[in-house]
């Protein structure tokens, strides 16, 4: 007959052995409140580098406000399963207001390269035919010209 005083118990001994001092449970309740507080800063928080794809499309409203309208492209480099070099485009719709539509309208042209950081924003519209249709834009709120 086996005795159970011989037989290990391993989530026991596991236990015994994470035996955590004050000091350590404070720091890690800061850092979890730290991290909590960063995320909840950054959400809906876009950063893209890329490529201009055609000329920006400028737009006076009515109400004198400036919009501007831009395609990036953002490419992701890899290799496939046979070691060759692929490349992954991507294409982004951005929209400019204000002061920084003035910017892309002044120095963004095609094949330029641009830094971007914005927010994710979707809408819909009704086309011609009455058909809705759904758009996911991403609104600049900070620009950088990075080539000349």
């Amino acid at each position: 007959m086996k005795s159970y005083q011989n037989i290990p118990n391993t989530k026991r001994n596991k236990a015994k052995s994470k035996k955590e001092n004050a000091s350590d449970i404070i720091s890690k309740s800061i850092i979890n409140h730290l991290n909590f507080n960063i995320m909840s800063t950054i959400k809906n928080r876009v950063q893209l580098i890329g490529n201009v794809g055609q000329e920006p499309t400028m737009t006076i409203l009515e109400d004198g406000k400036k919009l501007a309208r831009i395609s990036l492209a953002t490419n992701e480099h890899y290799n496939n399963a046979k070691g060759e070099k692929q490349t992954n485009t991507s294409w982004h719709n951005l929209v400019a207001w204000g002061k920084k539509a003035d910017i892309v309208e002044k120095y963004v042209t095609t094949g330029k390269e641009i830094a971007i950081e914005g927010k994710l924003t979707s809408r819909s519209y009704e086309d011609k035919e009455g058909v809705k249709r759904y758009v996911t834009e991403i609104t600049i709120s900070e620009i950088l010209l990075l080539s000349k």
